[in-house]
């Protein structure tokens, strides 16, 4: 392979940019979550590599109207609500002056795409669709209103633009149930490096479940069944581990089924606390209603901890079932579910098995990975926006084809769209090459002069961790799946 300067990295095509980030909360707020976190740790990797990144939210009590957070500069205006007239007006105002804007949704989104030029980038980050999140948490009237505004007036607002699920299965209910137009990436969460657990687990069977205690997490459907389960399994010990609205009605609901013997509510705990009530647990659970992505699945993953889930949007994506766990179709086999789950952990051989393939699937998921797709898809709609020719895979954005060659030794290594996550290692090169089908692959392969090793439809399992690099002792044989 002769030398290049290899593939293109989207984080190269980000440098000195200016990103505004909009999002209901930020890092610091104290009911930050999930969708804070996705967007903190990408901003200040961003940040870090030279993008700037001003970043738009709300502004609780007590909190600071302007601060720098990890290189990222956090603007607070209003409030739960108002945030959104707040936002709208500075992106009136302001968003000429950004390259892009990373439009977070939260249930509604910003509408970005109505406030800024048409020249301006606009990528939107859903991470699950809230369709029947609304009715659990508001009046039917008021459901009924973020239901139009997150489906048809969001349908219609946004178009064409490009957008970022954070798992196959919310890019399915944006399709299916929002019927979004423009081209969705999937761009995970990251998650902490894997570790060996610190001691041995517990002697005695032991759930440990982190959770905030919300209506859709439904963390009363595990209650429910733990008297099945403790029928079966009498030496039970659960730890149900955060706080919310329903933690005094959930204690109750403990006491009336005879569980205070066996399950504590630890309230929120400091990490440390946390992680080391993990390491010694012989399984999580996932009762929730819908996620766009597990994110305490894949966190006890990485001590080695399976999980057993109630079959949802984003919690499938995340449970590879009977690998890094086990998924059940609905809340009658629950119990069950639990009691085969902790009698297949009490062998040693198994339990140690499926703790290493948790680990390994945890750790496929990285920070610095999700940065690096989030910032190759803003790239590409810098781009997109600036030109009029129109992309040929632009049309198919849902089908991905993922492929794996050989550079010859004369030939440079390929570089690739900012969306295609070409990685090469010495002659051997991978890519996960979107909006193209099979025969499209391997016209782009062509164009490369690289030599195709495999080539086949992207699985939901690629979309999520990219593409396996080749075995040192691979065929030069095409293999087409």
């Amino acid at each position: 392979m002769s030398g290049s300067d290899g593939p293109v990295s989207g984080l190269h095509a980000l440098r000195g940019r200016s990103v505004l980030l909009v999002n209901w909360r930020d890092i610091r707020h104290p009911q930050a979550g999930g969708a804070e976190l996705y967007a903190h740790q990408i901003a200040r990797r961003w940040a870090a590599a030279g993008v700037k990144v001003t970043w738009l939210t709300s502004r609780p009590e007590g909190a600071a109207a302007r601060e720098v957070i990890d290189g990222v500069q956090v603007l607070r205006r209003g409030g739960q609500f108002s945030l959104y007239p707040a936002a709208a007006s500075a992106l009136l105002r302001v968003g000429s002056l950004f390259d892009a804007v990373v439009d977070c949704q939260n249930g509604i989104p910003f509408f970005a795409p109505a406030f800024v030029p048409k020249s301006t980038a606009v990528v939107q980050v859903v991470h699950h669709v809230h369709q029947d999140q609304f009715g659990a948490h508001f009046s039917k009237p008021v459901a009924a209103v973020g239901r139009f505004l997150e489906g048809p007036v969001s349908r219609r607002v946004y178009r064409d633009r490009a957008m970022v699920a954070v798992s196959p299965s919310t890019r399915r209910d944006m399709r299916t149930r929002l019927g979004a137009r423009g081209p969705v990436f999937i761009v995970p969460n990251g998650n902490e490096p894997s570790v060996l657990r610190a001691g041995p687990r517990d002697p005695d069977p032991t759930i440990v479940l982190v959770s905030r205690l919300v209506a859709h997490k439904r963390v009363d459907l595990l209650l429910r069944a733990l008297p099945e389960v403790l029928t079966a399994v009498p030496n039970l010990r659960v730890e149900v581990i955060g706080d919310g609205p329903l933690r005094r009605p959930l204690e109750l609901l403990a006491g009336e089924l005879g569980l205070r013997g066996s399950l504590r509510f630890r309230g929120r705990l400091s990490d440390a606390e946390r992680d080391e009530l993990m390491q010694r647990a012989w399984l999580t659970t996932s009762t929730s209603q819908g996620e766009g992505w597990g994110c305490t699945v894949l966190e006890a993953a990485r001590f080695g901890v399976p999980c057993l889930a109630i079959a949802a949007a984003g919690i499938d994506d995340s449970v590879l079932d009977g690998r890094t766990g086990w998924v059940v179709p609905d809340a009658a086999a629950l119990g069950q579910g639990v009691v085969d789950a902790l009698t297949a952990l009490a062998d040693d051989d198994t339990a140690a098995a499926v703790s290493d393939r948790c680990r390994a699937w945890a750790s496929a998921f990285t920070w610095d990975r999700s940065a690096e797709l989030l910032a190759g898809v803003v790239g590409a709609e810098i781009t997109r926006r600036g030109t009029a020719r129109r992309s040929r895979r632009h049309a198919r954005s849902d089908m991905a084809t993922a492929v794996r060659f050989r550079v010859p030794r004369d030939v440079p290594a390929p570089r690739g769209r900012l969306t295609d996550q070409v990685r090469v290692d010495g002659e051997h090169g991978t890519a996960l090459l979107h909006g193209c089908d099979e025969l499209d692959a391997e016209s782009v392969l062509a164009r490369w002069n690289v030599e195709p090793v495999s080539v086949e439809l992207a699985t939901e399992e690629h979309l999520l961790t990219g593409v396996n690099p080749l075995p040192a002792t691979s065929s030069t044989a095409v293999e087409r799946r």
